[in-house]
């Protein structure tokens, strides 16, 4: 009996730990594709807790043949924007400006580091996202350096839990480019949110 309860319990804490799978349909998803005219890259967002300065959110955005945010196990949502477990589709300036914003208030900062990669890399880094599949709370910082680590020139990136670790190894690659955004806004962001769904991506 003691065994089953521990079985028991053990898939009740796995179920507690799965993320909720999403998936638009393809013609949502191909209406919302967005080209960016800029060069093939990869950029990663880390969001830090200005109190304490600890990583607490870690995000990839990929152009390539079309530009997605791999947001894993993120809380930022847009209602016209198609999602497929935690990769966002139309990925528009406007819709960088608001996922930025979303994160950038009183107690956190966001650190944007950009590095240029060929066409090929920037596909292969779409496809890795694509093929994730949702990922469960704490572990963004896991799944953004499972899919990095697949790509060529990206070997140095470890694997861990940890943003901050995520966001110093990045900063050593060759060519990065590197800022910080700030704002002074309430820490109590909820109505971002709202504020942002009375907009279209473009």
């Amino acid at each position: 009996m003691h065994r089953l309860l521990m079985c028991l319990a053990a898939l009740f804490a796995l179920a507690a730990c799965a993320a909720e799978p999403v998936w638009s349909p393809d013609d949502v998803v191909a209406r919302a594709a967005y080209v960016h005219d800029g060069p093939p890259s990869i950029t990663l967002f880390t969001v830090l807790n200005n109190t304490n300065n600890a990583g607490e959110h870690s995000a990839l955005m990929i152009n390539g043949s079309q530009r997605l945010l791999f947001d894993p196990a993120g809380t930022w949502r847009h209602p016209n924007l198609p999602e497929r477990n935690d990769v966002h589709f139309g990925i528009t300036p406007k819709m960088v400006d608001f996922y930025i914003d979303y994160h950038a208030r009183e107690n956190y900062r966001v650190v944007e580091q950009t590095v240029m990669v060929s066409p090929e890399v920037a596909e292969l880094a779409l496809e890795r996202a694509l093929a994730y599949g949702p990922v469960p709370k704490a572990q963004c910082a896991r799944a953004t350096t499972t899919v990095l680590r697949g790509l060529p020139g990206f070997e140095t990136i470890p694997s861990t839990f940890g943003p901050k670790k995520v966001m110093r190894a990045f900063g050593q690659l060759p060519g990065v480019s590197e800022r910080v955004i700030t704002d002074d806004d309430a820490n109590q962001n909820h109505g971002v949110l709202l504020v942002q769904a009375q907009e279209t991506p473009f």
